[in-house]
């Protein structure tokens, strides 16, 4: 019986995906980040918007 289990199979669509690092997911799940990021966009987004109705 093999015990060995292959995760992909090479030339795969799947095994050219790579996986987060621990820093990625801690920054896509922390509260406090994304709501920054969150602000940081409609500051962005505003500033376009303010910009087209000068």
């Amino acid at each position: 019986m093999k015990t060995d289990i292959k995760k992909t199979i090479p030339y795969s669509d799947i095994s050219y995906g790579t996986e987060p690092t621990r820093m990625v997911k801690f920054m896509r799940s922390c509260f406090i980040i994304q709501l920054f990021n969150f602000f940081k966009l409609n500051l962005k987004v505003m500033k376009i918007v303010v910009g087209g109705h000068s």
